[in-house]
């Protein structure tokens, strides 16, 4: 049995310590605004309510539930999302491939130029103008095209790419595979792990889209659950449609933390199914051999 020095015992003690900190200044709020989102107009205004809900009541949820503009920008929220990570994913898997393969011709120029554009973003005027060009604008495809492949997850791609054995690919290339069927049907199975990791990154940023929507998007009825929070935080309750009793019932504050919970949700739901690609492919994709 292995003995632990003083100093080691000392030191696990405040990592756990410092950890357990961490995760509480994570955990409470969300608790305190689940708490508030549950409580009466009345426990709210006094400052009752901390990480327990007082006078419990569920009507700013339903207040929540019985407005349509939620429920549509909620939809365009899991359309962008699961539209656009799909778009995401199958581009930087089409250009990382390339990238990682050595007998590719310029490969180096390409990759200095995606280094490039981590250094240096474009303005928003700029970006503005080439979104209109293209008649992208208002519509939800200026939610999903300007950001379709990031730098950073394109190298982490790579990487992994780059770890995977060679000598596969060439027997594929023997057997007559091209390097598209090579790509869809040997590599992208074998890189679970890392397009799950990647995945996570573009649909967090999907769902959480809030200045693309303002930038390029004026039909109200194309807004996505970030932008239509955001009107919900400037008004109040004063725009809700939903039954007045149940509006009644609520109070302003209650329904701008059962917002917040509807929005934060879906994508906490998402992350214990991919907990273990997600470790794996962080591990893997970071590290270069």
């Amino acid at each position: 049995m292995l003995r632990i020095s003083t100093g080691q015992r000392w030191f696990n003690i405040v990592n756990y310590a410092f950890l357990i900190i961490l995760g509480l200044s994570m955990i409470l709020p969300i608790v305190h605004v689940l708490a508030q989102s549950l409580s009466s107009n009345t426990a709210i205004n006094n400052g009752k309510v901390f990480f327990l809900p007082v006078d419990f009541t569920l009507s700013n949820f339903k207040a929540v539930v019985g407005e349509k503009l939620i429920w549509r920008s909620f939809g365009i929220s899991v359309y962008v999302t699961a539209f656009g990570t799909f778009i995401n994913l199958a581009m930087t898997a089409m250009l990382a491939y390339p990238l990682s393969r050595s007998e590719y011709v310029y490969r180096k120029p390409v990759l200095i130029l995606v280094l490039l554009t981590m250094i240096f973003t474009a303005p928003l005027i700029p970006n503005f103008l080439l979104v209109k060009q293209l008649g992208l604008t208002d519509t939800l495809w200026s939610l999903m095209l300007p950001g379709a492949i990031s730098a950073f997850n394109l190298f982490v791609m790579r990487s992994f790419f780059m770890a995977l054995p060679v000598e596969l690919i060439d027997s594929s290339r023997i057997d007559g595979c091209g390097e598209m069927r090579i790509l869809w049907n040997i590599i992208l199975p074998l890189s679970k792990p890392v397009m799950a990791t990647i995945g996570i990154f573009y649909a967090v940023a999907h769902w959480n889209s809030y200045a693309n929507a303002l930038y390029f998007i004026n039909n109200r009825q194309l807004y996505p659950l970030q932008v239509r929070l955001r009107e919900f935080i400037i008004t109040d309750s004063s725009s809700i449609t939903a039954p007045a009793e149940e509006v009644l019932m609520s109070s302003p504050e209650g329904i701008k933390m059962a917002v917040v919970i509807i929005a934060t949700i879906p994508i906490m739901l998402v992350y214990p199914f991919l907990q273990k690609h997600f470790t794996k492919g962080m591990m893997v994709g970071s590290v270069k051999s």
